[in-house]
């Protein structure tokens, strides 16, 4: 079976102004779908096909460049759609923010750390926030499309929460100004999307 462009869970302009329309059509209809399609591709005839991404990923040959990039910008966006919401921003409450507590001392401290990891990311890549078994979180970077349920990649892990910093997520809004938009990305966050990623992984 093969996957699927999921569709987003809001109108494309459902994040203006910390996220333009226009950026949302073309993330999602053409660089997420291309994902998908070439995914589909890499993976047909093969003993992939049929699989979970998450099983995918968790046992991918680092060396199989067409599932590593394909599968890993479908899985990546797969989360992003879902971890903003028109009506997010604010803090975490409950366990997730317990954790938070836990391992960076405060919210503004993860916010600091997480910011960072987006803004320093060189050239394309992702931020990420992910739970281990037994609930301690981390924050980490990868490149390009790689994510921490790849074998010996970053933090480890499941990623509850990722950024999209290829220039193709804000390039068209904010130009150069990175910065600007990882701010703004915590404005539109869905906590309770990313407790409920937390609750069912740690």
């Amino acid at each position: 079976m093969s996957f699927e462009l999921p569709a987003l869970p809001y109108a494309h302009d459902a994040l203006e102004p910390h996220i333009d329309a226009r950026t949302m059509e073309i993330h999602h209809g053409k660089h997420h779908a291309g994902y998908t399609s070439k995914l589909n591709a890499a993976i047909e005839g093969t003993d992939l096909a049929g699989k979970s991404i998450e099983s995918i990923l968790s046992g991918l040959d680092m060396n199989n460049k067409g599932v590593r990039n394909n599968g890993g910008g479908y899985y990546n966006h797969c989360l992003f759609w879902e971890v903003m919401s028109p009506n997010g921003g604010g803090e975490p409450s409950g366990e997730l923010a317990d954790a938070i507590n836990d391992a960076f001392g405060s919210f503004d401290a993860f916010k600091e750390a997480f910011s960072n990891a987006a803004k320093t990311q060189f050239g394309s890549g992702w931020a990420w926030l992910c739970v281990h078994k037994g609930g301690k979180v981390e924050v980490c970077g990868t490149p390009n499309q790689d994510n921490p349920l790849m074998p010996g990649v970053a933090c480890g892990g499941t990623p509850i929460l990722g950024l999209d910093v290829w220039e193709h997520a804000y390039y068209l809004n904010y130009q150069n100004r990175r910065p600007d938009y990882v701010s703004a990305f915590f404005n539109v966050i869905n906590w309770d999307n990313v407790a409920e990623r937390y609750a069912a992984n740690k």
